[in-house]
Parts: structure tokens; C-alpha cells; sequence
């Protein structure tokens, strides 16, 4: 059975990306348009992983993370922050939430890829 991936990400170019991506790599991929979408569908799915991006409409990743971690059904799943945020301090603000992983855009492929594969293989 694959492994499934909650991709949390507004921009539908980048979840495009990530879905090309993920799937070639044979991940199953289920998709959240904004943070408090995707704490329904990590709720709905209890998924292997979860792609967060951070700066997003209705609720941003670092919230949408600290619900996710305060849930003792989905407190286990590691959160990896996929953010444009990549200034200094902006990783530890991340893991403060409850990411359990960083990847600042733009990444490469073959970077994303290793990360997911660290984290759930």
C-alpha cells in the first residue's frame, strides 16, 4: 500500500508540481487548497505525511499545524513547512509550531523527494 502525502498548498502550480512529483514517486497525494481545509483533511484521511505551506488565505500553515499537533489522533503525523519563508529565524518559528521538517521554496525535485523519503520512506 502507498504511502499517503497531505499536500497543504494555495497555489494551484505548486500542488500541480507536487502531484507530478509525488506520483511518479508512487505516494498517494491528497490536496488542501488552505490551512483550515487541510486540517479537515488530515482529520479525514490521517495521512503519512504532511506537506505544509505556510502563507496561505483563511488559516496559515503555522496555525493549521498547531491544530494538527493538538489533536492526540493526528499529533503523530510529521508536518514538513514548504515556504517562500526562508529568512533567519523563519525554520525555528516553523518547528515552534510543530513542523517536524523544513524545505524553502524554490526546492529541487530531488530535494523534496529526499526529505519525504527521510521522513515515511
Amino acid at each position: 500500500m502507498s504511502k499517503k502525502i497531505l499536500v497543504v498548498e494555495d497555489t494551484a502550480d505548486n500542488r500541480q508540481i507536487l502531484r507530478d512529483l509525488l506520483g511518479m514517486a508512487g505516494y498517494e497525494m491528497v490536496e488542501a487548497h488552505d490551512g483550515a481545509e487541510g486540517v479537515a483533511k488530515a482529520v479525514e484521511h490521517k495521512p503519512d505525511l504532511i506537506l505544509m505551506d505556510i502563507q496561505m488565505p483563511v488559516m496559515d500553515g503555522y496555525e493549521a499545524t498547531r491544530r494538527i499537533k493538538a489533536d492526540p489522533a493526528l499529533k503523530a503525523i510529521p508536518v514538513i513547512a514548504v515556504t517562500s519563508y526562508a529568512l533567519s529565524g523563519d525554520e525555528q518559528k516553523a518547528r515552534a509550531a510543530g513542523c517536524d521538517g523544513y524545505i524553502a521554496k524554490p526546492y529541487s525535485p530531488r530535494q523534496m523527494l529526499a526529505k519525504v523519503r527521510e521522513v515515511i520512506g
